[in-house]
């Protein structure tokens, strides 16, 4: 597996593949990988010949007072998992050679989607994700990248970011990977204590029990079962951020929107969470 550290030199890399008709994939991480992230690398590899994981800790993504500075780096271990996934090519660029403007002159602005869900606590977050994405899909140029799902309303915005830029990329959503428990797997998971740790599956179930009742509940009664879940989450020990039942376009959904998705985001201790869950009513 090959490692580059400057964007010249990973599209030269890429430039005999692509001469060779050779499709590629790219998998954007923030390293400090986990089984999900594997996971995405395996979906890339089903769909392309070459497979680029980047690694790298957006610092225009992150706002006052976030994690950035502590988040983890743990490039060495991370290379060695991508190497025993089968992966290609390691993309880890340095933040200079990211943005040798730094802050960038150009922005992204994602648009009306920033503005619900994460977007009221983190405002200037998903313009930082778009802007990364987008030097991503311009140093890489795949056919196909991957993106998880735990992360729903970032893979809404990025389907945005290639339809309106005309990246022509296929993206695809990968499924939510889980410990045994439920949880889903996250970096930020590290951050939870042992007893945090025993406590956090509740938010999966949670969702779970949310999923139940709304299969037999009117469009009425959404807000009261969704106070109750808030209820149930804070007594576990959560702070819940939000917890909403939308349509897969992310708004509100009405008697015809059969197909829905609960999202939720609550701290517990120094964690942020994020999980989601994908249903099909009947009306």
């Amino acid at each position: 597996m090959n490692i580059f550290h400057r964007i010249a030199d990973l599209r030269q890399a890429l430039k005999s593949h692509r001469a060779d008709d050779k499709r590629i994939a790219l998998v954007p991480t923030m390293g400090n990988l986990h089984d999900g992230h594997l996971a995405l690398t395996q979906i890339a590899k089903a769909h392309a010949d070459i497979v680029v994981v980047s690694i790298f800790v957006n610092p225009t993504q992150f706002g006052v007072g976030e994690d950035f500075d502590s988040y983890p780096r743990t490039l060495d271990a991370d290379v060695a998992k991508l190497t025993q996934a089968g992966v290609d090519m390691v993309f880890a660029p340095s933040v200079d050679e990211m943005y040798p403007v730094y802050p960038p002159n150009v922005q992204v602005l994602s648009g009306e989607i920033t503005k619900i869900l994460c977007g009221k606590s983190r405002p200037t977050h998903f313009d930082g994700v778009g802007l990364v994405v987008g030097k991503l899909f311009n140093i890489v140029q795949p056919d196909v990248a991957v993106f998880g799902k735990k992360d729903y309303q970032q893979l809404a915005i990025i389907r945005q970011l290639n339809d309106e830029l005309n990246f022509g990329i296929q993206i695809i959503g990968a499924d939510i990977v889980r410990a045994d428990d439920g949880l889903a797997l996250s970096s930020r998971n590290q951050y939870l204590t042992d007893d945090e740790r025993a406590v956090a599956p509740v938010l999966s179930q949670t969702l779970q029990d949310l999923a139940a009742a709304v299969q037999s509940a009117t469009l009425a009664e959404y807000d009261t079962l969704i106070e109750s879940a808030k209820a149930t989450l804070s007594r576990a020990g959560f702070v819940v951020d939000y917890l909403h039942i939308y349509n897969h376009k992310l708004q509100t959904p009405d008697a015809s929107d059969t197909e829905l998705v609960l999202l939720v985001a609550a701290w517990l201790g120094k964690a942020r969470l994020l999980d989601n869950l994908e249903i099909s009513v009947n009306r």
